[in-house]
């Protein structure tokens, strides 16, 4: 399966890849750097600077909903690069030192988002994940994690997956989920990624249900069924993939996004940060607005 690079963006923390179909663009964020960023098809970009990290994004009627630092906010981004903020939501974390990690909108427009100490070798189980009632509320659903990651939402939306992508935990939950009030429950092991390459990070779903998740630290991206058997792999030219998202005209091409570390030898993956596509042949979902 051939792998293009579209941008070598040497993006510190390549992050939550959502593909726009009214512009047909691709957004996505470089946590570290607080950087939003938009590509089209024709090879044009763009770049807006906020005021926090920005952990995780899903589109709204106008501009974004990102969970960032110290809450969730709306963001409209402005002509001259920056980034108009509202702070939609606060949050109480469990201790200094954390942010938002990864999050997404469920099948009805909830803003889901979870957060993580960014000391992430201390292995402290302070990370929780939050539903945004759209109204300027948080509700904890799930606590004592490390780092959450792996969010997605089957077609149906009567499904949540649910990961902790960090080295003592490495596994993957599915819960039954209630479409009408929001809730999460019957949770139980998808996949315990100890068995496969890599550690769960970033995850999308496709047409027929399957779970797309990046194996951070092996280069690949695995596919598993709904039944949780693995599928297929896709081999990425750079050792930490983060994030994938299904996109294009036809929603059957995977982005993915990655993270390019510092103070280490990058020439066994000079392309570290970057963003690549894969022509699949499968076709993913338009990810929901966020409808608060």
């Amino acid at each position: 399966m051939n792998c293009e690079l579209i941008v070598d963006a040497r993006n510190g923390t390549g992050e939550s890849p959502v593909w726009h179909p009214t512009e047909q663009a691709l957004y996505w964020v470089d946590i570290p750097a607080r950087t939003l960023h938009r590509w089209q098809p024709n090879g044009a970009q763009q770049a807006w600077q906020g005021d926090e990290m920005l952990a995780c994004i899903a589109r709204t009627e106008h501009g974004w909903v990102a969970g960032m630092e110290s809450g969730i906010f709306h963001l409209e981004p402005k002509a001259d690069g920056s980034l108009d903020s509202r702070l939609l939501s606060t949050v109480e974390h469990a201790q200094g030192g954390m942010r938002f990690n990864d999050g997404r909108c469920d099948r009805q427009g909830r803003f889901w988002a979870g957060t993580m100490l960014m000391d992430m070798p201390q292995g402290a189980h302070v990370g929780a994940l939050y539903r945004h009632d759209g109204e300027g509320h948080l509700h904890l659903q799930q606590d004592g994690m490390i780092v959450p990651n792996g969010l997605a939402f089957s077609p149906d939306g009567m499904r949540m997956y649910l990961s902790d992508s960090h080295p003592n935990v490495q596994k993957i939950w599915v819960f039954d989920y209630d479409i009408d009030s929001g809730t999460p429950h019957n949770k139980r092991l998808f996949v315990d990624m100890h068995a496969y390459p890599g550690r769960p990070d970033g995850a999308a779903i496709d047409q027929d249900g399957c779970y797309w998740i990046c194996g951070n630290d092996a280069g690949q991206v695995h596919r598993f069924t709904p039944d949780g058997r693995l599928d297929r792999s896709l081999n990425v030219p750079v050792k930490k993939p983060a994030m994938c998202a299904f996109g294009g005209a036809n929603l059957d091409t995977l982005f993915v996004t990655s993270i390019r570390p510092a103070g280490i030898d990058l020439s066994d993956q000079p392309l570290a940060g970057g963003v690549f596509a894969f022509e699949l042949g499968v076709k993913g979902l338009e990810e929901p607005a966020f409808r608060g």
